[in-house]
């Protein structure tokens, strides 16, 4: 499945705004996000059209089994780069905003091979 790198940064925002509040909305991505509430909502609608969320009367966000597997995976390659870049003596918000830069773009194959270093480490 070959998704868009936007796409997945709102399935992983969705994802993390879950877990801390519990309850998603359109807002709490475009605040997330710094994006406006219409470009959020377009956003939200493709989403939905792809199966990736769904969206309920009270207008609540919920990931679908293929958007929370996207969203994870992001999320975790997000905190696994996270990890190395501190490390290596990365500050934590230069390692965060680098590591959101870095897990679209490597290979599986290196991001294992980072996972490893972090388990040593």
């Amino acid at each position: 499945m070959n998704i868009h790198e936007s796409a997945e940064d709102y399935l992983e925002s969705i994802l993390k705004i879950k877990e801390q509040k519990g309850n998603v909305r359109s807002i709490d991505i475009a605040a997330e996000l710094g994006f406006s509430k219409p470009s959020v909502s377009i956003a939200m609608k493709r989403l939905r059209e792809n199966g990736y969320i769904t969206m309920d009367d009270s207008n609540l966000i919920e990931l679908t089994e293929m958007g929370r597997k996207v969203a994870t995976k992001i999320y975790t390659r997000e905190k696994e780069l996270t990890l190395f870049l501190e490390n290596l003596g990365v500050g934590t918000e230069n390692a965060r905003k680098d590591a959101c830069k870095m897990e679209h773009d490597i290979s599986e194959e290196t991001f294992m091979k980072i996972v490893e270093f972090n388990q040593k480490v």
